[in-house]
């Protein structure tokens, strides 16, 4: 074999080697998923029945971690857009609800309390009525990717007298 021969098949070894190093690391994370989804919770959840249209589920995010955890999107199956609300100040002097940048965050050992009349979740464009009794699952996706599942029951409510609209943009609390 010749020296040439020699320092090529070392260099293709050197590479693969290399390459192979490369993909494993890709393979791993800087910032591994870091949310203890065993820790979070969701208690006395409930969605408001709902005929069309939208509707809106509450309860209470319970994190139980050492570290605060983000949540930064919601899905169901019985809505095909699920948006984090928060009802603010419009500039008026009226609340009103609108979509929460950034999502919500709940402290280590604290709660965030999703409430009619001011934060929830909302679902848009209900596909089929959302009936009382029945049972409905949420999945919570975290900033860091991990995500867990929650079922609520639906319920039939008239308390707050909350307003979500029709059409499923801005709506007045």
């Amino acid at each position: 074999m010749t020296r040439f021969a020699r320092t090529r098949i070392v260099a293709v070894a050197v590479g693969a080697a290399a390459a192979v190093g490369l993909a494993l690391t890709g393979c791993s994370s800087d910032t591994p998923n870091t949310t203890d989804t065993a820790a979070i919770s969701l208690q006395d959840s409930w969605v408001k029945a709902a005929d069309s249209g939208v509707t809106a589920m509450f309860g209470t995010i319970v994190n139980d971690s050492d570290d605060a955890v983000t949540l930064t999107s919601v899905t169901t199956t019985v809505s095909p857009r699920v948006e984090l609300h928060e009802t603010a100040p419009d500039g008026t002097g009226a609340m009103k609800m609108r979509q929460k940048d950034g999502g919500v965050t709940v402290a280590a050992h604290d709660s965030y309390e999703l409430a009619p009349g001011g934060d929830h979740i909302m679902l848009f464009d209900l596909p089929a009525p959302v009936q009382a009794g029945a049972d409905v699952t949420f999945t919570f996706e975290f900033a860091d990717g991990a995500t867990t599942e929650f079922t609520s029951q639906v319920r039939d409510f008239t308390g707050a007298r909350e307003d979500y609209g029709t059409h499923g943009e801005s709506h007045d609390g």
